[in-house]
């Protein structure tokens, strides 16, 4: 009798479904339909050991954040997520929660974009994804890296711009940080970073404004180790229905920038993954 377990059977039925090219890895030749449990647990950053006693059903109850990476890993929908979150016996995340899970068609654009620098945020601007064109632009991103803390705790890459834009910006991040707190009132992380945040002087003066203002897509200029200043045109999107923010840098075509932003996706990074890894590189639970 077959007792594994539906965490074991699900696991294996969204490996099998999936082929290297659909998560950024190059075709190999096997008998074994769908991607191999190696590269599964590199996506999800989890032992292969572990992998397998999931799948045998050899262990059944994984935590929260390695569910989050496997379900990552294996592009699921958000309903086939609560399902895993179901037979892992783990509370499916509630509306309530900020949401972390970033959807295939994300997760897609990540692997298929590569001449632009494509980062997945949170709504409190906690790093989620990136591709290798923006570890190029702007260096490997450190774990749990979180845009507003880091510019307030000056810990963010160097970025050119006038008193006047920096002005703008903080309040920007200050009015996004302000708006996640509201909305999701009893997110112990959203709480928490809110009340780091408010720890730190400048961010307190500018909360205690009460200013409401909202992003702008426009250039900026970073000061590459590599090539100096490069200017870029910076987009802000909402991925509908996740709550999740995609910013994108590209160049003007044929400008100096140009030809600067292509040297330096040629260049990558030291921490960049090799050609035989993923090119959409997770950051967080």
């Amino acid at each position: 009798m077959d007792d594994r377990g539906d965490l074991s059977r699900l696991l294996t039925t969204w490996r099998a479904r999936l082929r290297p090219a659909m998560v950024g890895l190059p075709a190999v030749s096997s008998r074994i339909p769908g991607l191999r449990r190696e590269e599964v647990a590199m996506l999800a950053g989890v032992s292969v050991d572990y992998l397998v006693r999931l799948e045998q059903g050899r262990a059944r109850h994984p935590s929260v954040q390695v569910a989050r990476a496997l379900a990552r890993a294996l592009q699921l929908s958000a309903t086939e997520r609560d399902q895993l979150f179901r037979a892992a016996d783990l509370p499916i995340p509630l509306p309530a929660e900020m949401p972390t899970h970033i959807p295939p068609s994300v997760q897609r654009l990540l692997l298929r974009a590569p001449e632009t620098a494509i980062g997945v945020y949170t709504v409190d601007w906690t790093l989620l994804s990136v591709n290798q064109s923006w570890q190029a632009l702007l260096g490997q991103p450190p774990r749990d890296h979180n845009l507003i803390e880091a510019h307030f705790a000056g810990t963010a890459p160097e970025v050119l711009m006038s008193r006047a834009y920096i002005e703008r910006f903080e309040r920007a991040l200050v009015t996004d940080m302000r708006n996640a707190g509201l909305r999701y009132p009893n997110d112990s992380t959203v709480q928490q970073r809110l009340a780091r945040l408010r720890a730190l002087p400048r961010f307190e003066e500018i909360w205690l404004e009460g200013s409401s203002v909202e992003q702008r897509s426009e250039p900026k200029t970073f000061n590459h180790p590599v090539v100096g200043p490069i200017t870029v045109d910076c987009d802000v999107y909402t991925a509908v229905g996740t709550d999740l923010r995609i910013i994108t840098y590209t160049a003007e075509p044929g400008s100096e920038d140009a030809s600067k932003y292509d040297l330096v996706r040629t260049l990558g990074t030291p921490e960049s993954p090799t050609a035989a890894e993923a090119t959409a590189v997770p950051f967080g639970p």
